[in-house]
């Protein structure tokens, strides 16, 4: 397969008891053993393979060994199904980086309980909303978001069994200091229901993405081992979080299915703390998004940190303007590589690699998926035109939770509908566009909201920028623009028609903004990316 590295470890030999690649095959096909609970070989095997007393996890508290994270895997697993909850039943999580959070995920999965992760950052309302669409058996929670847990099981209809902090007084964490180091695995099927993500719902009601045990594996062989080279000699931190599906395969995924180690904090990713952990721990392989990648970016300006032991910098979320990716370059001799993935897909499908690598685009399709832009007839567009992402691959979601017919939509003989807008340049590479319904017509002509934030942000007095279409007084669809400073004291006049003819100067003529608003901050899922919905209304 073109566009793996000549140095990428196969680990599938370490593996060839629960499963087999074939890479003839487009989609990759992965042949697992009739019996696969993925828990054996994300925790249980790195003991039989040396790992025992190497570093699993380190946070600034404590370091986890792989032994002693097995255990405490066991130990959660059986405290779990000491409070009653069986085998299929679901686990929601409201739990912040920590060691603990992976507990909670391995210890279900093994015992056969089915682990949710939520975004930490959501209010009483929303996790009322998931608790009653999961119908789920138990929800723990880190003791700082007590309150809108505790709040939203009280209002929900039905209430979950058990709602239980992670540490602390009559904790999970308290039920795991009585409970055995032993535990039996639950005996699941490769296409058995495994985890959920709840996707980022930057539409509508966030909606249950139901992997199966076999994704895991498959998602942190092809991203992490084929495309991008990552071996168990690496230390990884992700500043983004573990509660959604980037974060989960950066920090949690991808390190357990290696042997590697993974760095957690539990603090809000600002540069600073990302400086402090980069140089406390030195990872060689770090994982942001295009916002936190910009103010670290100009937090250089005056900070000096020791970024040298970063080897792969990886982004995704949102497109990577070419200006951050250039000045990342020269700042720390490291390009950042974008990529472009989704909760359904369980993380990144096209990327840019270590060793094929440019600015402005997401990159080559990750060897092992395939994908195809469409047309609005459902058929491959002609090279070089605008159409909607598909992709197609063994790490597909099959269905959405109690949910048929946002699954028909979606996901139509095998393919998954992304909603993403792109086209594939001369050289092969996929541009971003936008979403479908981000995508606007100026002039009779489709224009890419991406292409004109990247020009924004190339302008220093820039730090983020989102794009809009808006309706103009003669009822004709104009791009606007709502931007927000790298410096927030600048507020002189004029900085609009700065800003204007910068882009004029840049973009075809029909793309500049013909309205320019500087504001403070822009409406964001906890994830990280615009919600443009919210600016166009």
């Amino acid at each position: 397969m073109s566009g793996c590295p000549n140095n990428a470890p196969r680990r599938m030999i370490l593996l060839e008891d629960w499963l087999t690649l074939d890479r003839s095959n487009v989609p990759a096909t992965f042949r697992f053993a009739d019996e696969f609970n993925c828990a054996s070989v994300f925790i249980d095997r790195h003991l039989n393979e040396g790992r025992a007393a190497k570093a699993a996890i380190r946070t600034i508290d404590e370091d986890v060994t792989y032994a002693q994270l097995a255990a405490r895997v066991n130990r959660c697993g059986n405290a779990l199904l000491g409070l009653g909850i069986a085998p299929g039943a679901r686990l929601l999580l409201v739990v912040k980086d920590c060691p603990e959070f992976i507990y909670l995920v391995w210890g279900a999965i093994k015992a056969g309980i089915i682990p949710v992760p939520l975004n930490t950052l959501l209010t009483d309302h929303d996790y009322q909303f998931m608790i009653e669409d999961s119908e789920c058996a138990a929800i723990v929670y880190s003791p700082e978001y007590a309150n809108p847990v505790i709040s939203a099981a009280k209002l929900s209809n039905p209430r979950p069994a058990h709602v239980i902090a992670a540490t602390g007084s009559r904790s999970i964490a308290e039920l795991m200091d009585a409970a055995a180091p032993d535990l039996e695995v639950y005996p699941s099927g490769p296409d058995d229901d495994c985890l959920w993500l709840y996707s980022s719902g930057s539409t509508g009601n966030p909606k249950g993405v139901v992997h199966a045990h076999k994704d895991s594996a498959i998602v942190a062989q092809l991203f992490a081992v084929e495309a991008m080279g990552i071996t168990e000699n690496d230390v990884i931190f992700s500043a983004a979080k573990l509660f959604f599906s980037y974060g989960f395969g950066n920090a949690m995924l991808f390190p357990l299915w290696l042997g590697a180690t993974s760095v957690l904090s539990d603090k809000l990713p600002t540069p600073e703390m990302t400086f402090e952990v980069i140089e406390q721990f030195r990872p060689t392989v770090y994982f942001g998004v295009p916002t936190l990648y910009a103010r670290q970016l100009a937090a250089l300006e005056a900070a000096k940190p020791d970024l040298s032991s970063i080897r792969i910098a990886i982004s995704a979320g949102e497109p990577l303007p070419p200006a951050l990716y250039e000045g990342w370059l020269e700042q720390t001799g490291t390009p950042i590589l974008d990529g472009i993935g989704s909760t359904e897909v369980h993380h990144i499908f096209i990327s840019n690699t270590p060793s094929d690598h440019a600015a402005g685009g997401a990159g080559r399709v990750v060897p092992g998926f395939e994908v195809m832009l469409a047309g609005d007839d459902g058929a491959p567009v002609k090279e070089g035109e605008v159409g909607v992402l598909k992709c197609r691959g063994e790490s597909v979601v099959r269905y959405y939770w109690k949910n048929p017919e946002k699954t028909a939509l979606s996901i139509v003989d095998g393919w998954l509908i992304t909603g993403d807008m792109m086209f594939q340049d001369e050289n092969g590479r996929y541009i971003y566009c936008g979403r479908s319904d981000d995508m606007m017509k100026v002039g009779g002509i489709w224009c890419s909201p991406a292409e004109i934030e990247a020009r924004l942000v190339e302008h220093p007095l820039v730090l983020e920028a989102a794009v809009v279409a808006r309706e103009d007084g003669d009822g004709m669809i104009k791009p606007e623009a709502h931007v927000i400073l790298s410096d927030q004291s600048k507020t002189e006049d004029g900085l609009a028609e700065i800003l204007t003819e910068h882009c004029k100067a840049g973009l075809a003529h029909y793309k500049y903004p013909r309205w320019v608003h500087i504001v403070e901050a822009l409406p964001k899922t906890a994830t990280g990316k615009i919600q443009r919905y919210k600016l166009r209304s």
